[in-house]
């Protein structure tokens, strides 16, 4: 009964969170530094999402030249950065991963 009370109480403060931004009166507007704050957020939940995955190998941390994951991570953040192209960024990361995989063993 409690998950499903906590369940229930998440998916309210979730919803009430979304719908004010859409019912709140135009009068209601969010702070500069918060907006500006809010332009950050997509490339944090990104990050969170897809930088576990680089650096634990079977659940331990492994920053070592032996990672292939990170190694091909890493060339693919540095052609997002020099690039700035979502389709190049893909195609390097996933040429490096192939490239280091093999590579590594």
């Amino acid at each position: 009964m409690t998950l499903w009370l906590t369940i229930l109480c998440m998916a309210g403060v979730t919803y009430a969170l979304r719908a004010s931004f859409l019912l709140l009166p135009e009068r209601f507007t969010l702070p500069h530094a918060m907006r500006r704050a809010l332009r950050y957020v997509p490339a944090a939940v990104l990050t969170a999402i897809w930088a576990p995955e680089l650096v634990l190998q079977h659940g331990q941390i492994d920053l070592t030249v032996g990672n292939a994951r990170l190694l091909a991570g890493s060339a693919a953040v540095a052609a997002a950065w020099y690039f700035r192209l979502t389709y190049v960024t893909i195609a390097v990361g996933l040429l490096a991963l192939h490239f280091f995989a093999a590579l590594i063993g």
